[in-house]
């Protein structure tokens, strides 16, 4: 069989990448960072160790991601010191020559699994519970807004793209991204990718641009990647005029971090809003925070559900409840594993009203952690 030319170029880049070949072609590991041509880490299920290898000098480093720029059509130099882009197996790159980066190139290059991660899978992996699985599937059916937070790393766009699945199969879902990472499981799928400007400063696309042409393309449904900037507002009035069933994901530590956060990032965009209304319109728009974790030993957990029920204006705070915690139960002395347990904490969500009229209900444990609570307080 005769070889494309586009198949070559892939294969000359990756001999350019050749001291970290080996582990791109290694599904076990999920990051490579190079610290210059002479410091390598991977990470292996959260855990980062050292690698032997070593690129021969800065010039060959250089060269790789010079390479890798050509590659996905951008140019990486001591005036465009910043690159992000994809390598050919999908894998998100992101890197800092000098002078930005004084002692690099500093490369952090981000794996995905090539398998499509699944719930069951998640919870075969200890990631979260079937109870709470059933719960996170009937909040999605019912078209609740639901938020992925988490830090980096933290395993956000893993439940993002298995909580896809749970999307009925006739909605028409859009897909909204800054480089091109989520592996929705659905098939009436369209997906638009922002793109930055080129060497004259022209061609953009912003996520703002995309955001506002999707209103327009019949979505049941708006997934966006990630929000970083003024587009949150955009993605919250959309929330608060109708368009239910919304999922993203944000860089939140806790399920409150991301309110504020998303408070944050609105307020970057050019319009302007008293910040009473703001937080008013963010506590009507998202109705579920799924908070992911990384612990202790690198395991990455989903650590909370947690519903917002409003904004309180008299103790300028938002209403949370917290539907399902994460409680750690201590160190395996053996395995140095942290040993941690999801429980529901007997809270029922304001949605079940919602999730019932969809004819859905919430999982059995809710309901009975719900009456051993309220046994408790009588």
């Amino acid at each position: 069989m005769t070889r494309s030319s586009a198949d070559i170029f892939e294969e000359s880049l990756l001999e350019f990448f050749a001291p970290i070949r080996s582990y791109l072609d290694d599904p076990t590991v999920t990051e490579i960072m190079i610290n210059g041509p002479e410091t390598i880490f991977v990470e292996r299920q959260g855990l980062i160790v050292r690698a032997p290898e070593t690129f021969p000098n800065v010039r060959a480093l250089v060269a790789a991601l010079r390479n890798a720029a050509q590659f996905v059509g951008k140019s990486v130099d001591a005036e465009h010191p910043v690159l992000e882009g994809r390598l050919p197996d999908g894998s998100r790159l992101a890197a800092v020559l000098p002078p930005a980066g004084p002692g690099g190139p500093y490369v952090a290059i981000r794996r995905f699994f090539k398998e499509k991660l699944t719930m069951e899978k998640l919870v075969e992996l200890g990631a979260l519970t079937k109870d709470a699985c059933e719960l996170l599937d009937v909040l999605v059916k019912s078209k609740q807004n639901v938020l992925i937070a988490g830090g980096t790393g933290s395993g956000k766009t893993s439940l993002l793209n298995a909580l896809s699945a749970y999307v009925p199969s006739d909605e028409r879902v859009v897909v909204i991204e800054d480089n091109q990472e989520l592996q929705i499981q659905r098939s009436h799928v369209v997906t638009l990718e922002a793109k930055p400007a080129d060497a004259r400063g022209k061609g953009e696309v912003s996520i703002r641009e995309l955001f506002k042409v999707t209103l327009r393309m019949r979505p049941d449904r708006i997934i966006i990647g990630e929000i970083r900037g003024g587009e949150a507002l955009d993605l919250i009035q959309a929330m608060t005029s109708g368009h239910g069933g919304c999922l993203s994901t944000l860089h939140a530590t806790y399920p409150r971090d991301s309110l504020t956060r998303l408070e944050t990032m609105a307020l970057m965009s050019d319009v302007e809003l008293p910040l009473v209304a703001l937080r008013t319109q963010i506590a009507s728009a998202i109705n579920v925070v799924a908070q992911v974790t990384r612990l202790r030993d690198g395991s990455r957990k989903l650590s909370h559900i947690s519903e917002i029920q409003g904004f309180d204006t008299e103790r300028n705070a938002y209403v949370i409840r917290d539907l399902f915690v994460r409680r750690v139960l201590g160190v395996d002395a053996a395995t140095g594993r942290v040993e941690s347990s999801l429980e529901p904490t007997g809270l029922l969500p304001a949605a079940y009203e919602a999730i019932t009229a969809h004819g859905y209900d919430l999982p059995r444990c809710m309901h009975d952690a719900a009456r051993s609570r309220s046994a408790a307080g009588s």
